[in-house]
């Protein structure tokens, strides 16, 4: 068989492999562990991927969601431990979620990941361009917010979780 035809499949697990989102309704596929949480300086770029999804939201007239420092914590936690194994991943999501729901009052958890973008822009516009990601920034939450962190060249690793109270 050529090459041809498999360069739509080639470019879709490409892209899958950039960034993925994940919500309650999917498997775990890793270990639980035990999180270890701390609440960082924020970052210029998390700020500004904040403000870019609440004008996104309200410039369709959905409620503007609010920053949350457990949430912070725990997508903190998560952006860590990519950075750490130098790969992005939902690993150990429910392990969130579950923190999430007995710690923060959540009763719906999701979260977008993404690495590689340089920029607040780059990765937003990624996020919009998937509609499972596009669905998570739009969706019936409440709070939510975002952990930036770079590897050792330079990559960025970006987790961003989603509640509603």
């Amino acid at each position: 068989m050529k090459l041809f035809p498999k360069l739509p499949l080639i470019a879709l697990l490409t892209v899958f492999t950039l960034f993925s989102c994940s919500t309650d309704n999917l498997d775990d596929q890793a270990e639980t562990i035990e999180l270890s949480l701390v609440t960082p300086q924020e970052k210029d770029i998390e700020i500004e991927i904040l403000e870019l999804l609440n004008n996104h939201r309200l410039s369709l007239g959905l409620n503007p969601l609010e920053a949350m420092p457990i949430v912070k914590s725990v997508a903190h936690s998560h952006t860590d431990y990519m950075v750490d194994n130098d790969e992005v991943s939902h690993h150990n999501f429910f392990t969130r979620s579950d923190y999430l729901k007995s710690n923060a009052g959540a009763k719906k958890v999701s979260e977008n990941v993404a690495y590689g973008y340089s920029s607040a822009e780059a990765v937003v516009k990624a996020w919009m361009r998937s509609e499972a990601h596009k669905e998570n920034l739009e969706g019936d939450y409440t709070n939510f917010d975002i952990s930036a962190e770079k590897n050792a060249e330079g990559r960025w690793y970006y987790t961003n979780i989603f509640i509603k109270k």
